[in-house]
């Protein structure tokens, strides 16, 4: 892959923290970390903080706090350190300083004084004859007096860069070859000043002195892909390879946004999402195996990992892809991890809360739990479970004093309302001569099925009110489960109350 075997591989990912880690750019980092650790190189993180009217602290250290999440952790970066810091653009700015120096001192870049207003009316000009908007130039032959005049009437300037006139040809690892005119580009806003770059020229800059081998990204940069080979050539800087990814659109082909799920790795994480299903959910986006595996570890992914099997058509986002894939890992969890991951959501729904080392009040009675009980609990919906936030609504009937629902989900079919409590009744019957000790749900099932069969009851009749009057819901575990964790006690307490809200 590298024309020197003694040069190292480093990538990087550069998100602005203007936002939470969107699972687009989450993506792009993983593809980035799998490649650089397949080839045996060095994944990087750096902030891209020189918008400082829009960057927040609080939203690198989300960034910082999702990528560990998830697992793909970087070699070098604002938290880790790294021999070619700092990994902020905010602390980088003397070096950005010096090449911006560089240029204008070699005319290779220029002060521009046009205002806001003057660009404005050639731009609409430009539009009229059909031309491309692009800077007609007025500011690039200024001497030294005239710019110096204009600074010290206090004008307001900003640093273009002076493109040359060439074709600018590029081999993209996923694109292929790529061609543009400069001439359709003009000369680019490259700073403020010279204490404030722009993206443009910072990343140049960053990717030189961090020697970044190879940049991988989204293909919303390929138009600014010529404008940096520009600079990386004016500065005699060395070119790395690119590859640009297609991008992460919603099942409609449009661009992904809130209404088609959560966005923010952040989100994600709230919602009960598994880090092992959204790094495979991630992978699968716009790549493939070229196998029929479907579930891969990380460390799986990395062995595999391939820059020629990355798809050329955008990668779609399918939510119910992602909730099958966490379902899958949830389900291969083992119970006691489950449970420590569980708990929070549970606290956080007041439904319980912690007194000590394995014990839990449940908020909505007088009543303690502890580790096991929970376990059980959990259990019962491993299966079901797509995503642990679902949990609380799921069990919520456990951890209630009294249930509330309709009357008429205890009928069964076109069953009476006496029918129904007749049932019960002879199930309530039964239950109570059961000792606590043998209240499982194996002896439980045994002799509530001999009863159906001795007096006739009917299977569905006789279950599904008992089922309904343990739990309130049309959908739930088996009652001879459900009854097994509530107790003898607290079954017999509910059969009764929904015999009197039958009557």
């Amino acid at each position: 892959m590298l024309k020197n075997k003694k040069e190292e591989l480093r990538v990087r990912i550069a998100p602005s923290p203007t936002g939470y880690l969107h699972v687009g750019t989450a993506r792009i980092a993983l593809f980035n970390y799998l490649f650089a650790k397949n080839q045996g190189g060095k994944f990087i993180l750096r902030i891209e903080d020189t918008d400082l009217e829009r960057s927040d602290e609080k939203f690198t250290k989300e960034i910082i706090e999702s990528l560990h999440w998830l697992g793909i952790n970087y070699d070098e970066g604002p938290d880790v350190g790294g021999d070619f810091g700092p990994y902020r653009q905010s602390e980088r700015l003397k070096t950005y300083k010096k090449y911006l120096q560089q240029l204008l001192d070699e005319n290779k870049a220029y002060y521009c004084f046009c205002t806001e207003e003057e660009l404005e009316v050639e731009r609409q000009a430009q539009t009229k004859r059909g031309e491309p908007p692009i800077y007609s130039g007025r500011c690039a032959n200024l001497n030294a007096e005239q710019i110096k005049k204009s600074h010290d009437e206090g004008k307001k300037s900003i640093i273009r860069f002076r493109m040359p006139n060439i074709k600018i040809i590029f081999e993209d690892m996923i694109k292929g070859v790529l061609e543009f005119e400069t001439r359709l580009i003009g000369d680019i806003t490259i700073a403020k000043n010279l204490e404030t770059p722009l993206y443009n020229f910072a990343v140049v800059i960053d990717d030189e002195t961090m020697k970044i081998s190879h940049v991988i990204r989204g293909e919303d940069h390929i138009s600014n892909t010529p404008k940096q080979i520009a600079m990386i050539e004016a500065l005699e800087f060395k070119k790395p390879k690119y590859a640009h990814l297609p991008l992460t659109l919603a099942p409609d082909k449009t661009k992904l946004s809130k209404r088609h799920g959560a966005t923010a790795i952040a989100d994600y994480r709230a919602m009960g999402y598994l880090p092992e299903a959204l790094i495979n959910f991630m992978a699968f986006m716009g790549w493939n195996p070229k196998t029929d595996q479907e579930f891969f570890t990380k460390e799986e992914l990395v062995k595999i990992f391939s820059m020629a099997n990355i798809n050329k058509a955008a990668a779609i986002f399918n939510i119910e892809k992602l909730n099958w894939l966490n379902g899958h890992y949830i389900r291969q969890m083992d119970l006691s991890s489950l449970t420590e991951k569980c708990i929070p959501y549970l606290e956080n729904a007041n439904l319980i809360n912690g007194v000590g080392a394995g014990e839990w009040n449940i908020m909505k009675t007088d009543e303690a739990i502890n580790l096991d009980q929970l376990k059980k609990i959990i259990a019962l919906e491993q299966e079901r479970l797509v995503k642990l936030d679902d949990l609380p609504e799921l069990v919520s009937f456990f951890l209630k004093k009294e249930l509330t629902f309709d009357k008429d989900l205890l009928l069964w079919k076109k069953m009476t309302a006496a029918e129904t409590a007749e049932h019960l009744s002879e199930v309530e019957k039964l239950l109570a001569n059961i000792d606590k000790k043998n209240f499982t749900k194996e002896n439980l099932e045994k002799e509530i099925k001999k009863l159906i069969e001795k007096d006739k009851l009917g299977v569905g009749e006789t279950l599904w009110p008992l089922r309904v009057a343990l739990t309130g819901l049309k959908a739930s575990p088996p009652p001879f489960e459900v009854a097994e964790i509530l107790g003898k006690e607290k079954t017999l307490q509910r059969i009764l109350a929904a015999k009197d809200l039958l009557a």
